[in-house]
C-alpha cells in the first residue's frame, strides 16, 4: 500500500510519541492504532500492523527481565504454553472475524483498554493484596488457567491493555512480589505478541509499508522516552492518555451509530 508523504510524517510522529509513552507510562496503542484507521488502513490490517510494529518493544522488555525469570523456569513452561496457544487463537480469531464485526467492536475494545489503563494502579494494589498461600483446589486451578487463556486470546486479538490484564490474571494464582510478576507479565506479553505476529505475517494481514515506519518510530521514541521520563510526571501523562482513550471511545461509538 502506497503512503503519501503527509501520512508517512503523521504515522512516524505518532509512532515516536507512542514509543516514548510506552517507555514512560504505557498507552502507545491509543495513538498508533487510531492513526492507522484515520489514514485509511482497514481495521483488521491496522490492528495486525500495529501489533507487529509494537512487538519488538515487548521482546526487549522481556529480555531485560531475564535474570528475575531464572528461578521460575518450571512454572514458566506451563505459562508460556498458555500464552502461546492463546496468542495464536487470538490472532486466528482476528483473521477470521468479519471486518464489519471488528469495526463494531472497536469502541468496546478501546473502552476496555481505557478502563484497564485508568484503573491500573488499583489493579496493582489488588495484585499486592489478593495473593493467598492456601493450596488451590482443582476447580480453582482450572478457573485460573481459563482466565490466563482468555487474557492471552485477548492479547492476540487486540492487545491494548494486555499488560494490566496479565498482572491481574497472574495475581490470582501466584504469590511472588509485584516485581517478579511484572517480569512474568513481560515475557508472556512477548510470547503472545510474537505468536500473533507470526500468524498475521503468514496470513499476509500486515501492511509492511506502514509497519516498518511505525517500528522505526517506536524504537527511537522508546529510546528517548527513557530520558523524557526523568522530566515528566507519569501521573499527568496517565491522565492525558486516559482522556485520549475516553475521547476515542466516544468518537468510535458515535461513528458506529451513523
Amino acid at each position: 500500500m502506497e503512503i503519501s508523504l503527509f501520512n508517512s510524517l503523521l504515522l512516524i510522529s505518532m509512532a515516536l510519541f507512542a514509543g516514548a509513552l510506552n517507555s514512560i507510562a504505557g498507552g502507545g496503542t491509543f495513538f498508533t492504532f487510531p492513526v492507522l484507521l484515520a489514514i485509511g488502513v482497514p481495521p483488521i490490517t491496522a490492528n495486525a500492523s500495529n501489533t507487529v510494529a509494537l512487538c519488538p518493544a515487548s521482546i526487549a522488555g522481556a529480555w531485560a527481565y531475564r535474570q528475575e525469570l531464572r528461578p521460575l523456569k518450571n512454572r514458566l513452561l506451563s505459562l508460556s504454553l498458555i500464552a502461546f496457544i492463546g496468542g495464536g487463537l487470538g490472532g486466528i480469531l482476528l483473521l477470521y472475524i468479519e471486518e464489519r464485526l471488528f469495526t463494531y467492536l472497536i469502541p468496546y475494545l478501546i473502552l476496555l483498554a481505557t478502563l484497564l489503563f485508568a484503573f491500573s494502579d488499583q489493579i496493582k494494589k489488588y495484585v499486592r493484596h489478593t495473593q493467598t498461600h492456601q493450596p488451590a483446589s482443582l476447580q480453582r486451578r482450572v478457573l485460573e488457567t481459563l482466565v490466563k487463556l482468555f487474557t492471552a486470546i485477548y492479547g492476540g486479538f487486540f492487545g491494548a491493555g494486555l499488560g494490566i490484564m496479565l498482572l491481574g490474571a497472574l495475581a490470582i494464582s501466584h504469590q511472588e512480589e509485584l516485581h517478579t510478576l511484572n517480569a512474568l507479565k513481560n515475557i508472556l506479553s512477548a510470547i503472545i505478541y510474537s505468536v500473533a505476529v507470526i500468524t498475521f505475517t503468514l496470513a499476509g494481514a500486515v501492511s509492511w509499508s506502514h509497519t516498518l515506519i511505525m517500528m522505526l518510530g517506536t524504537i527511537v521514541g522508546g529510546y528517548f522516552g527513557v530520558s523524557l521520563a526523568r522530566c515528566l510526571p507519569p501521573h499527568q501523562l496517565k491522565r492525558f492518555i486516559v482522556t485520549v482513550g475516553t475521547g476515542l471511545t466516544l468518537y468510535y461509538f458515535i461513528r458506529s451509530m451513523q
